[in-house]
């Protein structure tokens, strides 16, 4: 167990605060602005989320973006070459996703603007209060030339539809706020001003109910879930791997190739040739 002393500081891209009544509001920024997703960030969230799940005093978890967007950079300094790099990327991306399912009480997510990198952060949540600015896309995989494995391919198909959602994955497809709504993706939009009081006042009439009333309901809806994430996130992981480390070793191969040739055609040839 922990207590939220224990981790409220500790994160550079997460501050955390409770409530009174058991409700942790979880942010996510960089810098005190928008979050983007970077090599810390990625870490730090996994860790995060199993603090938050150890702490039996949280009654209900609120989460929740800084700016106008929820998720829609990346700010990764090194890239992904060999099989080592994607094996720690592959770890830390289990640990995100099993860490955040592992929250036993209820979850709910003020999508606070555009998630179009790694929408399921918040989509894996109870509850899902949209932004009318927000927008749902998945640009992080097919439109990057990457394989769609890191949850992603369980959580659209489940959500949207087996056919609709491997059209969403592979046509880069963005879901307005209203649209997500219509195809049952989130439970309510809302003016931006809106969106976390709304979040928070839900959290609050939720957090009425006894601890173990929350717990196990939050058990109970998504065992289901729980079991497609466990079944199928390391087999997509490793077969996203496979493309990545495949795709730079191509262009790194590529751009020594260039140098050769751009070394031969620069190189005089000797006198008398």
């Amino acid at each position: 167990m922990t207590q939220l002393a224990d981790y409220a500081d500790r994160f550079g891209d997460i501050r955390m605060e409770r409530t009174p009544d058991g409700v942790l509001l979880v942010t996510f920024h960089t810098d005190g602005g928008s979050l983007r997703l970077s090599e810390r960030s990625h870490r730090e969230l996994g860790d995060a989320f199993a603090a938050i799940a150890a702490d039996r005093d949280n009654r209900v978890v609120v989460l929740t973006g800084t700016g106008p967007d929820f998720l829609t950079e990346f700010d990764f300094a090194k890239r992904t070459e060999t099989a080592a790099d994607w094996d720690k990327v592959s770890f830390e991306g289990r640990r995100l996703i099993f860490n955040l399912m592992d929250i036993e009480v209820p979850v709910i997510a003020a999508v606070n603007g555009p998630a179009t990198l790694h929408a399921e952060i918040a989509l894996l949540s109870d509850v899902v209060v949209a932004s009318e600015t927000a927008t749902f896309q998945d640009k992080a995989h097919v439109l990057r030339g990457t394989v769609p494995g890191d949850g992603v391919h369980v959580l659209w198909p489940l959500l949207l539809g087996p056919n609709r959602g491997r059209y969403f994955l592979l046509t880069g497809q963005t879901l307005t706020a209203h649209d997500a709504l219509e195809l049952g993706v989130v439970g309510e939009v809302l003016p931006p001003g809106e969106v976390l009081p709304r979040a928070m006042a839900l959290a609050a009439q939720l957090a009425a109910s006894t601890p173990m009333t929350l717990r196990h309901t939050r058990m109970c809806l998504t065992m289901a879930l729980k079991r497609q994430l466990h079944d199928m996130l390391g087999y997509g992981l490793a077969l996203e791997g496979l493309a990545i480390v495949d795709r730079q070793q191509a262009a790194r191969k590529e751009t020594v190739q260039s140098s050769k040739s751009w070394r031969s055609r620069s190189i005089p040839s000797p006198p008398g040739e």
